[in-house]
This record gives C-alpha cells, structure tokens and sequence, in this order.
C-alpha cells in the first residue's frame, strides 16, 4: 500500500499512545549511518588507488570504473541519510505539538466537568453535571458542532480535538510522502548533475529561491553532496539542504583548525602572534567538538547546521528546530567577545528562550535561530566603534531575507534579538538595509543606531527592549556625555547647570536607550542579573523575550 494511503486518518486513541520520541529515535538511527558510508567510501577510494597502480588493461580499467561508481553511490546517499533524519524529527516534533493540544483539550473537559470517550466522544459527567442537566439529553462528540449536554463547552473541548486530530493527519501524511519520495529516490539514483550555472555567494535570497526551484530533487542532492562548500551558505535555499550541505563539512572545517595550529607549532622560536594564534585556536577546536557532539546527539530539538566558518574567531549559524516549518522564528545575535568558542553557551541561550516558548504554548511550532556570522569585538576599544555591526549589516538582511523565501505556508512571525553589541548589530541592519522581521527585541543594549523606534522599520509596537536594573551598559555614555558629567560633578554648581542644561539621561554610547520610554518602543522588566543575566531561569526578561517571540 502507498505510505500516503496508510496514513489517511489519526484516530483519538492512536494520537494519545503515539511516541514522538521513538521516531526522534529511528532519525537518529538513519543520522548515524553517515559516520560508516564516508568511512566505507574513503576505503574504497584508497583501495581504488591502490588497485590503479598495479591493474592495467581492459579489466583493470572496469575494476576502476565500478569501483568509482560505487564511491559515487556512496557520497550521494549520505545527504539522503541526513534527510530522513530530518523528516522523522520534525514528525515528531509536529506529533508531540498535536499531542499537547490534544492533553489541553482534555484538560479543558475535565475542567469544564465532561467526559471523554475512548474515541474521543465529549459527553457530560453525571456524577459532575449540574442539576438542570438532563441525563441523554445529547453529546458532543468530535464531528459535533457544540451543542449538547455539556452545552457549548462540549462543542469547544469537542473542537479541539478535532484540530488536534486533523494537525496529526496531516503531518502524518506529509512525513508518508516525503519518505516515500525517498524511498523513490532510492530505486531510481539519488543524485544527478545539475545544469551550469550557480548563484554567487551573497546573491540576493529570493534570486537564489527561484534558482533552486527549478532543480529536480535529484539535482539538489548532487549540489549537497559534491558542492556542499556553496550550498551551505547560500541565504533562499531550504534549511533542510544547508544543514545537510554543512554537517557533511564538519570534519573539513576541524581539519582547517589543525592544519592551522600545525602551522603554528612549527614556528620557532613562537612569540605572543604565534601563542595568541594557538589559545585561539584551541578555544575554537572545543567550540567545534562541542558543536559537533550537539549535532550528533538526540538533545532536543533537533540542530540545524547553516552556516559554520574556522576563520578569525570563527563563525557558526545553528537552528534549534526547524525555522522553515516553524510559526515562531525567534533569530539570536550575541554581543562583544562570541566566537566559534562560545557557540555551545550561547546556543543555550536560544534554547532557554524556546523551551519558556514551550511551556508557555506548548501547542505552538517554534525554532530559535543562533546567527553568529559576524566578527563580534573582542576588545572593549573595538566595541566602543559600529565598524562591525555596520560590516554584519548585509549578511543579517540577507539571512532574515532568506528565512522569509523558504518558509513553508503561511509566513511565520520572525523575531530578532540582540544582546549588547549585538543589539546594535541588529539596529543598524533594520536602519540601513531593512530586516524581514516582525518584532525587535533589545537587551542589555548600549544604543541601537538610532533615536527613536519609529526608524527601525517593523510594524508600530513591535520594538521592545529590557535594561537590568544593574546592567553595566547604563554607564555606557557618549565620550562628550562623560567628560560633562566629570566637570558639573567637579563643582559645586555643577547640579544647578546641569537641571538648566537638561542631562540627556537615556543617550548612551550608541544613541537612545531603547528601554526609555522617549524612544518610543516597548519594555518588559528584568531582574538584578547584570549584563549576561537576561536569560536565567529566575529573570522574568526571559518570559518576557518568550513572549514576544510568541506574539503575546
């Protein structure tokens, strides 16, 4: 029978037993075939090798040519490997979201004093119902509109389940079809070569959507498998085919990183450049490892690998869930000092802010987005210019472009976030380029760009903005700011000048504070965490981020 025929209808009691995580499982089991086909693959590479020095003739010259088909085979099946784990975890993902609305709706009739049926019928409790309940006086099951003897309380609870049937249905027989669609591919070839012509790096998103629209499948796991170096930075093309263009990097990207301490350890004798180099480097390989163990691992959600760079102090772009399937696209971008080193904190972050998300609205799609693809400052003289969130402005447009092309439906809401200096990152590329966003948020930010809301270009009220109460960045003043605050506090008339001047209180490095209230934004409050604190269990900044990623 045809996968889509067997996943027709989601039945009460088949949603309620349903396992998500035994299907994160089986992802995982396909995921981790990856690891032996790129060994059995550079086995048969080297073996052909050897076999071409020695063989010579028409034989010899089959041997190579079969060999070399199946090295061919076995580098094209690796992205399909990564797909299925991909169609199995957002199964998952998608059934657990269908079966918290589920558990809500019958915690609404249990509240409401109904019963529900094994198939899912609502009728009203007897040993609950009011005295003016009749008893058979009728049911609300889930075809039902409402009416009955739970009265119009049935009908919602009866609803709901519905929906969270038909939400299983569906998914279920979206992730048939796209297995079997694998399961196609894999009679028919995997991949094939795609026709001339790539969109250069940077191109514009909606360019590089159209582009990819018009490859067949098989086409699209050629330029994953063989060309995974384009394919994986490319802002239009699906989150589903960057993670697997750029997980399939991974060991080349750790090479970069050795080749280069290499380099380094061969210097002699090595001085401050050469030691610096080295700690640097060491930092990112760690990052990198505990990327790569993140990755490989079945912590929930699922990572999505779009971007990863070994130059400098690194770069990384990270999804937890999918942003393409996903209602509610929260995009992190951190401050002064992140790094490939700090790529495993910082997405904690993220994830922090995505599981509140959860417990908030559980029955909501969600993924957060790490976008660490910019040179953040290392030093505080370096933070004290816009040079780099100027230098970042492009990519951000471009990767919040891309968010918008790929997205599957209706668009999603997409929320921008920036930490300290990476709240003027986030400022001056909705100033100067434009962000495809729904809402900014800004936290512990020493100015975004601007004076006021209004010039960020995101609809009315969607600019918000939280300072702790003892967050170090309040001191962050304008250089003119401090040195006249120095001189009025030096004399003795200097509080009766300043009242006649106007101190402007909320002006701070790089421009109005976005948490006072003449800047025309929105605040939520934070607690006494300091500047890195906004995330903690214990701060309610954290509900407040959660919220306004979830629209609330």
């Amino acid at each position: 029978m045809h996968p889509a025929d067997r996943a027709a209808d989601v039945g009460y009691r088949q949603l309620w037993a349903a396992d998500p995580d035994a299907w994160r499982a089986a992802g995982l089991a396909w995921r981790g075939l990856t690891g032996p086909v790129a060994r059995r693959a550079d086995e048969l590479a080297a073996g052909a090798a050897v076999l071409r020095s020695g063989w010579s003739g028409g034989a010899g010259v089959a041997a190579d040519a079969r060999l070399a088909a199946l090295c061919t085979e076995l580098t094209a099946v690796s992205p399909a490997l990564i797909e299925a784990d991909q169609v199995l975890a957002e199964f998952a993902g998608r059934l657990a979201a269908a079966k918290a609305r589920l558990a809500a709706a019958v915690a609404r009739a249990d509240a409401a004093g109904l019963l529900v049926d094994r198939q899912g019928r609502v009728t009203a409790d007897p040993a609950r119902a009011p005295a003016t309940t009749r008893p058979g006086a009728g049911t609300a099951g889930t075809g039902t509109s409402g009416a009955g003897a739970g009265g119009a309380g049935a009908g919602e609870v009866a609803a709901a389940i519905r929906a969270a049937l038909e939400l299983a249905g569906a998914v279920d027989r979206e992730a048939a079809g796209r297995l079997d669609a694998l399961a196609g591919a894999a009679r028919a070839g995997w991949a094939e070569r795609p026709p001339p012509g790539r969109p250069k790096a940077g191109a514009d998103p909606a360019s590089v959507r159209a582009w990819w629209a018009g490859l067949t499948p098989a086409q699209r796991r050629w330029l994953v498998a063989y060309e995974p170096g384009l394919l994986g930075r490319l802002d239009g093309v699906p989150v589903a085919a960057r993670d697997q263009a750029n997980r399939l990097l991974l060991g080349a990207r750790r090479e970069e990183l050795l080749a280069a301490r290499r380099r380094l350890l061969e210097r002699v004798p090595r001085g401050p450049v050469e030691l610096a180099g080295l700690s640097r480097i060491g930092k990112s390989l760690a990052g990198l490892d505990a990327l790569a163990a993140r990755l490989a691992g079945d912590e929930q959600p699922r990572a999505y690998l779009l971007g990863l760079g070994t130059g400098g102090e690194g770069r990384a772009v990270v999804a937890l869930g999918n942003p393409d399937r996903s209602a509610r696209v929260l995009t992190y971008v951190p401050g002064m000092t992140a790094g490939l080193h700090d790529v495993p904190g910082e997405l904690g972050r993220a994830a922090r802010v995505l599981a509140r998300c959860a417990a908030l609205a559980p029955e909501e799609e969600a993924a957060a987005v790490l976008w660490l693809d910019y040179d953040a400052p290392d030093f505080l003289h370096e933070a004290a210019w816009p040079g780099q969130a100027q230098n970042a402005g492009p990519a951000l447009h471009r990767f919040q472009e891309g968010l918008r092309e790929t997205h599957d439906g209706p668009p999603g809401r997409q929320t921008v976030l920036g930490h300290s200096y990476g709240s003027l990152v986030v400022g001056t590329a909705a100033r100067d380029h434009g962000l495809a966003a729904d809402a900014l948020v800004f936290v512990g930010s020493p100015g975004v760009g601007v004076a006021h809301a209004g010039e960020l270009g995101v609809p009315p009220g969607q600019v918000w903005a939280s300072t702790a109460p003892d967050d170090v960045i309040r001191w962050a003043r304008p250089p003119d700011e401090l040195a006249r605050r120095s001189l009025l506090g030096a004399s003795p008339v200097g509080p009766a000048i300043g009242a006649l001047l106007g101190a402007p209180e909320r002006e701070l490095w790089f421009g109005q504070d976005p948490s006072h209230p003449g800047f025309g934004g929105r605040t939520f409050p934070s607690g006494r965490h300091g500047h890195t604190g906004y995330w903690a269990p214990d701060n309610p900044a954290l509900d407040g981020m959660a919220r306004v990623v979830l629209g609330r």
